[in-house]
């Protein structure tokens, strides 16, 4: 991919402060041409211009119909968490939640998904927002801009059974997504770490009434996931010295999670890249008579058959990689290999599902703008997808 339109480049890198050579070494030279590409789509939301980084324009409109409405382009804030947590007297960049709510809102995005409430301690409102009076200060931003809070990659008690200190803090965590409006609350984490089957019953029972209190404040409650969930659940024998089964059925574990946890307590976030590293790295299992068998994961399948059990996604993106272990590096969204126009179109339900795109490694100390960039060209290419 090639920039298309040299003065929407030029312009951008000056308004920056970089050079071609640099600019085209953050994001890529397929990342820069995306940036300058036609890109079809409804008008964003227009905020105040923030110092040091262009608006996203107003794409034009293409043919057919977007794949994911305008109001539910979302991003996760981990992708410009160096944005947030920078001083804001030591740059012209946007620094701070309140900053970074106007330039999202100005590349387009109507809504974002926390991960946490901490900011540098010199943005206004001061550095910990996790309470009743910082988030009704978050809330107050994020209409200013129309954005809309939609989850969090907060707190999940460790204990279990509950402590009355955990329960009592989950209780203040869904305190806070109700004073922020959200719907959905969250964690970055698997339900557990093992691969034998006992384990992930016990962790039903766990997420099973979390899900129940979380219900009770109008919340639903999701578990965001990486490659190790899709791995195969150790559910038959020959047992080991513990007792433990060393063998699989041939179900994955979040697949079994989804069969014994209930669909009225308990979401999830699927993280549509570490789902595809994970539909690379995870092919073959030992049945119990000991023979290798093939399964291939398929990630827009488990979405179609459980589809109102998913209704938040991260759109990362990657490149295909065969020599890393993973099967992709990841890049700006858009710029990758995965095909999001056929995942969308396969899990279809375009108006209940919401895509936060995310890129785990967009900050870089090299470049204090390249994570805001990154947001920039991710919400472009989320709004040109199109139905086919």
């Amino acid at each position: 991919m090639h920039i298309t339109d040299h003065d929407t480049g030029d312009r951008l890198r000056r308004s920056l402060g970089i050079g071609r050579r640099r600019f085209l070494g953050t994001c890529t030279a397929a990342a820069a041409g995306a940036i300058a590409a036609p890109v079809f789509g409804a008008a964003p939301v227009q905020a105040a211009p923030a110092a040091g980084l262009p608006a996203a324009g107003v794409p034009g409109r293409g043919k057919g119909h977007p794949l994911v409405p305008e109001d539910k382009r979302g991003i996760i804030l981990y992708t410009v968490r160096d944005a947030i947590g920078r001083d804001p007297h030591s740059t012209h960049l946007p620094s701070g939640f309140r900053a970074v709510f106007a330039q999202l809102a100005r590349f387009g995005y109507r809504q974002v998904e926390f991960a946490g409430y901490s900011q540098h301690p010199d943005a206004p409102g001061g550095a910990d927002l996790g309470n009743v009076k910082g988030a009704r200060l978050l809330r107050r931003w994020l209409d200013d801009h129309g954005l809309r809070a939609r989850g969090n990659h907060g707190f999940i008690p460790p204990s279990w059974p509950l402590t009355k200190e955990d329960l009592d803090t989950f209780k203040r965590q869904l305190e806070i997504a109700c004073i922020l409006g959200m719907d959905h609350m969250g964690t970055g984490a698997d339900p557990t770490d093992s691969s034998h089957k006992a384990d992930w019953d016990v962790a039903a029972d766990k997420w099973n009434t979390l899900g129940e209190i979380a219900r009770r404040a109008g919340i639903k409650l999701y578990t965001h996931n990486h490659d190790a969930a899709y791995d195969f659940l150790l559910d038959r024998g020959p047992l080991d010295a513990q007792g433990r089964p060393t063998r699989s059925s041939g179900i994955r574990k979040l697949e079994y999670f989804l069969s014994v946890t209930d669909p009225g307590l308990v979401w999830l976030e699927m993280d549509i890249y570490w789902a595809h590293v994970a539909q690379y790295k995870f092919r073959t299992y030992t049945a119990p008579d000991g023979s290798t068998r093939t399964k291939i994961f398929d990630p827009a399948g488990l979405v179609a058959r459980h589809n109102k059990r998913y209704p938040l996604f991260h759109a990362k993106d990657g490149v295909v990689n065969t020599t890393n272990g993973q099967g992709y590096d990841m890049v700006p969204f858009g710029t990758g290999d995965i095909d999001y126009t056929t995942f969308f179109s396969r899990v279809g339900h375009h108006h209940y599902h919401n895509p936060m795109v995310e890129q785990d490694n967009a900050p870089s100390d090299g470049d204090p703008a390249r994570s805001l960039e990154c947001a920039r060209i991710g919400y472009r290419n989320l709004a040109a997808l199109r139905r086919r």
